[in-house]
């Protein structure tokens, strides 16, 4: 890449956090461009409540309470990687990484720790797995889907996001890239779109396919507590946790915790953390 290419790309990312609309322009691109990819190239035949529509709506209700909670978080997340960057703290600045290797190792960190190490906790604490329930509880996955976290949730994630920065010193345009990738390819790998077998395995090697997340969402365990990464599949495969299942036996929901006809209610998926879960 061109250091002039790289700068640009820099000195745009780096104070990409102060234009709200330019960043809800890659999440709203995004999911208009699946939303479309996935009504031509379908994965699986979903059968949805009432309407499509509808059934965004419910799910674009969580993604705009996320969105709220970490645009509020994003003060201290720059407030945290610009002390790490005047201490010179952080493995970015203890190994002088350079401009890409800072990219790559905030990467690297960012995803385990805000991908996949949280998503493991919430499905390993009880407490933490009453909201994570919220987002397994959607009977019908699609691009809608990614962003579907309960509030409490959200606010999880932006803890473990915090100590990625605070560990990997992760510079704000470091921070920024990753989070646009990352709310694209939430958007991706939940779409219900269908690739040719032989790119979406060859992507899993590295990156999170559409076919290695769906396993994820399967109804009935282990698989459901397996496949937890964000964008990179190394985690799973590394920590073996990583599950393959042919994407026709899939079938999504929680029988066991979620009554199927509210996966779509509102209100109940906001009350249900805050009761007994059904054995």
């Amino acid at each position: 890449m061109q250091p002039g290419i790289l700068q640009n790309i820099i000195n745009y990312f780096s104070d990409l956090e102060n234009r709200p609309i330019e960043r809800m322009a890659f999440l709203v691109g995004g999911l208009l461009l699946f939303w479309i990819i996935e009504g031509a190239i379908p994965l699986l035949t979903l059968k949805y409540k009432k309407t499509k529509l509808k059934h965004a709506l419910t799910n674009l209700g969580f993604t705009l309470m996320h969105l709220l909670i970490h645009t509020a978080l994003a003060i201290f997340i720059v407030m945290l990687s610009d002390w790490c960057q005047q201490q010179g703290f952080g493995l970015v600045y203890w190994f002088n990484a350079g401009i890409l290797g800072t990219i790559l190792v905030s990467f690297l960190v960012l995803d385990f720790f805000g991908g996949w190490l949280v998503h493991i906790v919430e499905h390993k604490l009880g407490f933490l797995w009453r909201f994570h329930v919220v987002h397994h509880a959607d009977n019908n996955v699609d691009a809608t889907t990614g962003l579907r976290h309960h509030p409490v949730e959200s606010v999880l994630r932006g803890v473990f996001f915090f100590i990625a920065i605070f560990l990997s010193g992760a510079p704000i345009y470091a921070v920024m890239i990753y989070q646009t990738v990352l709310i694209l390819a939430v958007a991706f790998t939940h779409a219900n779109i269908s690739l040719p077998k032989w790119l979406d395995n060859g992507m899993s090697y590295i990156l999170v396919s559409p076919n290695m997340h769906k396993v994820h969402h399967h109804w009935k365990q282990p698989y459901t507590d397996s496949n937890y990464g964000a964008v990179f599949s190394i985690w799973d495969r590394l920590f073996g946790t990583f599950k393959k299942l042919d994407p026709t036996s899939i079938r999504y929901g929680l029988d066991r915790y979620y009554p199927n006809e509210k996966d779509e209610d509102f209100i109940s998926l906001m009350k249900k953390p805050f009761q007994k879960l059904d054995a």
